[in-house]
């Protein structure tokens, strides 16, 4: 046999080892490319990432230095009232003017009744030292107070029933007269202090509603601009609360003059009784001695001119 054809099988064997190992090169090849990618990959996304947050600080930078000059830097009560609501500045105002009626009441009614009780003191002292009602005419009647009209009212009655047959309905019809006058005394007296009881007892529930106005304003305003920094917040509720605070301011005082006032008016009503009291036992006194005023004895000193027509007839 040839030596060519001996050697052939053991060729076919060597270029089979061959082809064997370059196919296992191209896999090993193959297989180590995604390992050697995936490193490339990791630090692409790393450095992604690191260039967003610093476009994000970058952003939110700007964002919170926006929102912080934007915030009121006057935050005193005026600076507070001047970046408020409108509905908020209303309550401010109305409950302002409140407190200003309140203090307008509160000297008026202080002046009132001062001078009235001064007037009623000096007059239930002339009629402690009146012997009659004739004397009491005399030093009283002539007085702009309501002491005087009590007197008068006496007189007229008097005067009225000069031709009554009997004297014994003389003494409930003065002190019907003399109640009525007293009546209309202390209307008059607490004319003004309803709107103290109204302020004291509406201006704190005003002043809330203007702080919750305000603090609904102001979580409308944090749900637009997505922050809950406190900076942010504070102002707006300061401003609510200050509502509430003039609420108070504006109810305490009407609270107290009310019931200053009510106590004074109490003791000037007082007087009037203690006057009225005084009337009647004068009128009391003179028609036990039969000694009642005459009309043409008084007609002289201008008692009322309806009870001088009468007494005349």
């Amino acid at each position: 046999m040839p030596t060519s054809f001996r050697h052939r099988p053991v060729l076919a064997a060597v270029l089979a080892g061959a082809g064997v190992l370059m196919a296992g090169a191209v896999q090993a090849q193959e297989a180590a490319a995604p390992a050697a990618a995936g490193p490339g990959v990791a630090q692409g996304a790393a450095q992604g990432m690191a260039q967003g947050a610093a476009q994000g600080a970058a952003q939110g930078v700007p964002d919170a230095a926006a929102a912080l000059a934007s915030l009121p830097h006057d935050l005193s009560p005026w600076g507070m009232f001047v970046t408020a609501s409108p509905v908020v500045q209303a309550v401010m105002v109305g409950l302002a003017l409140a407190s200003v009626v309140t203090w307008t009441i509160a000297i008026a009614k202080t002046a009132e009744v001062t001078s009235a009780k001064r007037k009623a003191r000096a007059a239930l002292e002339m009629l402690e030292e009146a012997r009659s009602l004739s004397q009491a005419a005399e030093r009283v009647g002539f007085s702009q107070g309501t002491a005087g009209a009590l007197v008068r009212a006496v007189l007229a009655e008097t005067h009225m029933s000069a031709d009554a047959p009997s004297r014994d309905g003389l003494m409930d019809r003065a002190a019907s007269r003399l109640e009525r006058i007293e009546a209309a005394a202390g209307r008059r007296m607490a004319r003004g202090t309803g709107i103290l009881a109204t302020i004291g007892s509406t201006g704190p529930f005003i002043g809330l509603f203007g702080t919750v106005w305000g603090i609904m304003t102001s979580f409308i305003g944090i749900s637009k601009a997505q922050t809950t920094n406190l900076a942010v917040v504070a102002p707006g509720i300061a401003e609510a609360l200050l509502a509430t605070a003039i609420g108070l301011v504006a109810a305490i005082p009407a609270v107290v003059v009310y019931n200053a006032c009510s106590r004074a008016i109490g003791g000037h009503k007082a007087q009037l009784t203690d006057a009225s009291a005084a009337v009647l036992r004068l009128l009391s006194r003179d028609i036990d001695r039969h000694a009642l005023p005459r009309p043409h004895a008084v007609a002289g000193h201008g008692v009322q001119a309806h009870g001088n027509s009468r007494a005349a007839e």
